[in-house]
């Protein structure tokens, strides 16, 4: 291990990279202590420690909710843009014909993503402000309000832009690692506060134990569904041009078991808050029930959570993993997999594996989520470090190292997975 950080560290340009993501991620940290001006955060201190769904959106957003920092929104609105854009893609033939364009059209549907953060940071800043946080609104003035709304509007476009900047000239998936670096900032406290409990006697170490246990059996689940494949044995037959003989020999189509990575977990955690965000700000009964049913740990949060992961997983694996596309490339270059025709049959092997290996992942990760629900309803110890947070840490750890493992094994360095 430390022979590989030295000759990662050996390489010009991913030395560059990673210093650059990690300056990024301290500029990130630096953000999330800068006050929104005009608030009062201690009157808001106890209303987020009691409100789970509240709690743990404040996990993701790194603490900044609970402080309500710049950056009390997060990423989340950048989450929600992107999730409507997928959708829209599947009905909308104009946003379709873009993602089949390559790179210029991905460039066309960021830019409408981008646009539709800021407006739904507007929207989600302007609800917040004018229900959720209003008690602790210092003065009460059109000004102040203004101050507040465009605060936590440019905060959630300046990690938007942070983490677009991360992908580009940094290591890994920048949004994925601004929630990653979130997730693990809050770590200290949450640590404190158990440890405080302990103190208190409000928990039992018998209990503490084995739950400690179990979410050490999950990071070892995890680890394994991140990188579990099926290997499909492809052959290419000979060809001879000119004098040359090319093909002959025999390779491999490694299919992940979860091909949709983290990306299920982050939208379902999106798409449960949104509308639990919404019904909060409005003060009426129906609303309020509607909140409640949906509250964090609450059974129809649970069930649906599970059904979003499982949803997502299948319907993000669609998008990515084409059978039709590959069976072509492969009959394009002369291979073939044992035992099928290429072209048409090929294509339905390959999609048939494919949707027994996402079966597999999607319940996989749906019961590592849902699983710390459970047991936090059992032990009552605050799990909001739970399944979620760590398949989103593993998940996003995973995918870093095998993005600085590619820059190695192009300079024939030997990686740290191999």
């Amino acid at each position: 291990m430390m022979e590989a950080i030295r000759n990662a560290w050996k390489i010009a340009e991913l030395r560059r990279r990673i210093i650059f993501t990690l300056l990024m991620l301290v500029v990130y940290r630096i953000g999330a202590h800068v006050p929104v001006p005009g608030i009062n955060p201690a009157v808001l201190a106890d209303f987020f420690q009691e409100d789970t769904l509240f709690g743990f959106y404040d996990v993701i957003a790194g603490g900044a909710l609970s402080d309500f920092t710049v950056f009390a929104m997060g990423i989340m609105p950048y989450i929600n843009a992107s999730i409507i854009m997928h959708l829209l893609t599947v009905v909308i033939p104009k946003f379709k014909e873009w993602s089949e364009e390559g790179v210029e059209g991905r460039k066309k549907m960021a830019q409408v993503v981008r646009y539709a953060t800021v407006l739904l940071a507007l929207l989600q800043a302007t609800g917040m402000t004018f229900s959720l946080i209003q008690p602790a609104v210092i003065e009460r003035s059109a000004s102040a309000y203004v101050v507040i709304i465009i605060s936590l509007t440019a905060g959630t476009a300046f990690l938007m832009w942070l983490g677009e900047l991360i992908t580009e000239k940094g290591i890994g998936n920048g949004i994925s690692l601004l929630i990653f670096a979130g997730i693990v900032a809050g770590f200290p406290r949450q640590t404190a506060t158990v440890i405080e409990l302990l103190r208190l006697g409000e928990i039992r170490p018998l209990i503490l134990v084995p739950v400690i246990l179990v979410l050490l059996g999950l990071i070892v689940g995890i680890i394994a569904l991140e990188v579990g494949r099926r290997r499909i044995t492809v052959q290419y037959a000979k060809r001879i041009v000119g004098r040359r003989m090319y093909g002959g020999q025999s390779t491999h189509i490694p299919l992940k078991v979860n091909q949709a990575g983290v990306i299920p977990v982050i939208f379902a955690s999106a798409i449960l808050m949104f509308p639990a965000t919404i019904a909060t700000f409005v003060n009426h009964p129906i609303a309020q029930n509607f909140a409640e049913a949906l509250r964090w740990g609450s059974v129809l949060n649970t069930v649906l959570y599970a059904a979003f992961i499982i949803l997502f997983t299948f319907f993000y694996t669609a998008i990515q993993f084409d059978p039709m596309k590959v069976a072509g490339d492969i009959k394009k270059y002369g291979g073939f997999i044992p035992g099928l025709r290429p072209g048409r049959s090929t294509a339905e092997y390959l999609s048939k594996v494919s949707s027994r290996l996402t079966f597999v992942g999607a319940f996989s990760l749906a019961f590592i989520c849902v699983l710390p629900i459970f047991l936090q309803n059992v032990s009552r110890i605050n799990l909001i470090f739970g399944g979620t947070s760590l398949i989103i840490i593993v998940g996003v750890a995973l995918e870093t190292m095998r993005q600085v493992e590619s820059h190695m094994l192009m300079r024939n360095y030997q990686g740290f997975m191999i």
